[in-house]
């Protein structure tokens, strides 16, 4: 990818430029959370975005997508905002980089990526990574990490229509190889975990459901969650976020509430204390309970939030009888992967029946993903 890259880079402008490239990610538990102030806990995978950039002197950004074969050109303000999708990811990092003090001006770009479209594994956010970094780094902005993570979810807010948290962006820029990251979404203090389960292996199969984060279905998720937290404040006013609400808090409101509100907060609630609990059982060498959380939490993401769909439901079922140790869909929901975790012995097994069974029952064949933790936003040499 990275030889095509460069290939193209000369063919278009002529010359060089510089080499960056930031990742996907998987969420090994903790979905939801992020905007509701909670605990995360990804990992950076060892798929991305890879771009070529160089200045150019003016004013403009020549940007091509080698994936859709598409070059757009556009300007540096707001008005400047390009149609097509994939670009205005690279707009918005442009805009909200500039919006923070720092240097933005006209670069050339070639880009491509691996992160497989619509499987939850977050390509806007490894698009939105290497963009922030590339920025920073080629006109010497200075800008912290966690500023950049920032400029990524900002993009999503304000030029893509996705409220979301802080976690794709996070696990994107400050992602460590053979490491999972223990985030508090609130605070923004986060905490390296030895991720190398011995006997164990993650693995992603994608139902190849397209999902749309971007839908109002996501949002309406987000407003039901701010609408419970508020109606707790009223009795404990120190709760900014759902995340620091206890559930006997939310027992206390029930009434006044929608039930709808109710168990999308109730899935929440539930969904903070597991991941504490799942890196207390990885702490312990306990994988048994982390698999065991893992279901709990596809329990509540089908049955509470309502984010799953008939195909992941299938999977997760699937693996409980092959006897997966964990299983769950994984990212926002309505299409996507499950993340699954699978003893050595049984991985073969597991991924046959799941190709069979799953084909038979829904006329196309699932995608299987090993996960590799990887690093996350760099420049490459």
């Amino acid at each position: 990818m990275k030889e095509q890259i460069q290939e193209k880079f000369r063919t278009l402008y002529g010359c060089d430029g510089e080499m960056f490239a930031s990742a996907g990610r998987i969420n090994l538990i903790g979905e939801h959370t992020d905007y509701n102030g909670g605990y995360v806990f990804p990992g950076a995978i060892d798929c991305g975005i890879i771009a070529e950039v160089k200045p150019n002197g003016t004013a403009k950004v020549r940007a091509y997508s080698l994936d859709y074969d598409e070059f757009v050109e556009f300007g540096l303000n707001e008005e400047d905002k390009p149609e097509q999708s994939w670009a205005s990811y690279i707009f918005g990092v442009c805009r909200e980089t500039a919006k923070r003090g720092g240097k933005v001006e006209g670069f050339d770009t070639v880009f491509a990526g691996d992160v497989p479209l619509g499987a939850g594994l977050s390509s806007s956010a490894a698009l939105e990574s290497t963009f922030a970094f590339a920025l920073n780094y080629l006109f010497d902005n200075g800008i912290d990490k966690f500023t950049l993570a920032k400029i990524g979810q900002s993009t999503e807010h304000n030029y893509c229509g996705v409220k979301c948290g802080i976690m794709d962006q996070f696990a994107s820029i400050f992602g460590k190889s053979g490491s999972l990251i223990l985030l508090n979404c609130k605070t923004l203090e986060y905490k390296y975990f030895p991720f190398n389960p011995k006997g164990y292996r993650l693995v992603l199969v994608d139902s190849c459901v397209k999902h749309e984060l971007a839908s109002s279905a996501y949002n309406k998720r987000r407003e039901s969650c701010e609408r419970a937290a508020r109606a707790i404040a009223r009795n404990h006013p120190d709760v900014e976020f759902l995340s620091d609400a206890k559930r006997v808090w939310l027992d206390e409101v029930r009434s006044e509430i929608s039930e709808e509100d109710f168990i999308r907060a109730e899935y929440v609630i539930g969904e903070v204390q597991r991941v504490l609990d799942v890196c207390d059982a990885l702490e312990r060498g306990d994988y048994e309970t982390v698999g065991e959380m893992m279901y709990q939490t596809h329990f509540g993401l089908s049955r509470l939030y309502e984010v799953s769909c008939e195909e992941l439901d299938f999977l997760n079922r699937l693996a409980r009888k092959c006897d997966v140790t964990g299983s769950r869909v994984m990212g926002g929901g309505f299409g996507g992967c499950t993340i699954n975790l699978v003893k050595d012995e049984l991985y073969d097994g597991f991924i046959s029946a799941v190709k069979e069974q799953f084909t038979a029952r829904f006329g196309h064949a699932p995608k299987i993903y090993d996960v590799v933790i990887s690093d996350g936003a760099r420049k490459l040499e």
